[in-house]
């Protein structure tokens, strides 16, 4: 889950940008997404790379796989 780490929750996010990128016309290679808060205005962006098995998070947000504190 992307959550924004300002407001501790992804209820407030909004995607304003997304990009999928595939390679072969099937399978997924590349996942880019840009977010903003509609709570406080922090931005941003979460991308995966297939190829790599790497994903990059930067800006005001986290991926996290355990619950917000506010959900």
């Amino acid at each position: 889950m992307i959550t924004c780490t300002n407001c501790e929750t992804a209820q407030f996010l909004q995607i304003t940008q997304s990009r999928v990128y595939f390679e072969d016309g099937e399978m997924i290679n590349e996942i880019s997404e840009t977010y903003e808060c509609t709570l406080c205005g922090a931005t941003g962006q979460y991308a995966y790379d297939d190829d790599l098995d790497e994903e990059t998070v930067t800006g005001d947000v986290e991926h996290t796989t355990e619950r917000p504190k506010y959900a």
